[in-house]
């Protein structure tokens, strides 16, 4: 409970389409409103080329339940993307020390959310803990599983949106 509370008094950077800021708003009032804001996905691929999703915890503020093929979140008042990839990372799956790799920017739009996304990946084959909560479960997926169940209507896990449109089609 107490990581939820903090993260709806959170500020975050309200952004244009071309990711230059609007305003500084608090995270509850980005939700509330579907503000569109800055955001980091970190996929995690081992050496052989798997990839690591996750299951999101029932108390998360959209897609609760849901799996996804990316760490991430949302980057808050001015911290870098950069620095946001690693503080996601250690805190979502505690994975520190690695090197991350730029895959690509994209905007994702639906009636949930409004952001501006980079995208990155890291190689990594060690252990993953929950350090904050926010993921519940993992397992490792081939791409040809991940891209099967992640089709429309296939498999039986339900995928957040917004990674498969901006991170699938970089892998």
């Amino acid at each position: 409970m107490g990581s939820v509370a903090r993260s709806n008094d959170e500020l975050v950077d309200e952004v244009d389409v071309h990711d230059r800021v609007v305003r500084t708003v608090s995270r509850q009032e980005m939700r509330a409103q579907r503000l569109r804001h800055r955001s980091v996905f970190i996929v995690v691929q081992s050496t052989s080329g798997d990839v690591l999703v996750h299951r999101r915890a029932d108390h998360k503020d959209v897609w609760p339940g849901r799996w996804d093929l990316a760490a991430g979140g949302v980057v808050t008042s001015g911290e870098t993307y950069d620095a946001a990839a690693v503080r996601e990372l250690a805190e979502e799956l505690g994975i520190e020390g690695v090197a991350l790799e730029r895959l690509g920017r994209g905007t994702y739009d639906d009636a949930d959310v409004s952001e501006v996304t980079v995208v990155y990946r890291v190689r990594w084959d060690g252990p993953v803990r929950f350090a904050d909560g926010e993921v519940t479960e993992v397992c490792w997926l081939t791409l040809e599983e991940l891209q099967r169940d992640t089709a429309h209507g296939s498999g039986s896990r339900v995928f957040v949106p917004d990674s498969v449109a901006l991170a699938l089609p970089l892998l």
